[in-house]
């Protein structure tokens, strides 16, 4: 079985009151690979022996944009010591032609910082990025024009915006090197892998076959993340 990674938001009912906890739930589950949405306070270092004696590897981060206009320096350096090279941001203000210009800006000037550093800079989409906002400005469209960086597609989102998840992988081709694999209905109602409409084997074939890393996220909270995580994990245990 392909090594599969999970977005920790998916156990956001459990990770600000015990993260190592939680870290040790998805490893038992089989997963390999971690993305962390947030640390809630605790040291690189610390995370860095959570993972270490769980078998994981933290190879992603979802890290708020504001977070980065606000606390750059420190958000550097945090996933240095964490040894994670892969920094995604999970979303950002897109609702005008302004905003989207200041992103288009600020992925410019942080992108070239970044890679010195080693880290790559990626962005992680939801439905609106793929619609016109309210000045007809397609913020997929302007960052992939304007600027160089990665995009982690997640294909439940482009599938809700209308979009063919596996014609867009084939569209950005080599600037997407991460997919969230997600299951769910049309109208946005995320479920776990295999309850919803959403194309998930055919995404599935294709990130394997192309080589991305899947990242499974799944949100429900159905009754709660642990037991979300294992299905998703079942699903894939069961491909």
């Amino acid at each position: 079985m392909a090594d599969y990674g999970i977005q920790l938001y998916s156990l956001r009912d459990i990770a600000d009151k015990d993260f190592e906890g939680m870290l040790k739930a998805v490893s038992d589950m089989g997963y390999k690979i971690v993305e962390s949405a947030g640390f809630f306070g605790h040291s690189a270092e610390t995370v860095k022996g959570w993972l270490d004696k769980y078998g994981l590897t933290l190879t992603s981060t979802h890290t708020g944009y504001g977070l980065l206009k606000d606390d750059f320096d420190a958000t550097v350096a945090y996933h240095k010591a964490v040894g994670c090279k892969h920094l995604i941001i999970p979303g950002a203000p897109i609702g005008t032609k302004a905003e989207v210009d200041a992103l288009v800006d600020d992925v410019n000037k942080w992108q070239p910082i970044l890679e010195k550093e080693g880290i790559t800079l990626h962005f992680h989409n939801h439905h609106r990025e793929f619609l016109p906002n309210k000045d007809g400005v397609i913020a997929m469209d302007e960052l992939a024009s304007r600027t160089k960086i990665l995009f982690e597609i997640d294909t439940f989102w482009a599938y809700v915006a209308g979009e063919d998840p596996v014609a867009v992988m084939d569209k950005y081709g080599d600037r997407v090197q991460f997919i969230h694999l997600k299951d769910g209905f049309k109208d946005g109602e995320g479920k776990s892998l295999g309850q919803g409409t959403a194309p998930v084997a055919a995404v599935l074939e294709k990130a394997i076959a192309t080589g991305r890393t899947v990242v499974v996220e799944s949100e429900g909270l159905d009754p709660t993340g642990k037991e979300e995580v294992q299905r998703c994990m079942d699903y894939l245990k069961s491909r």
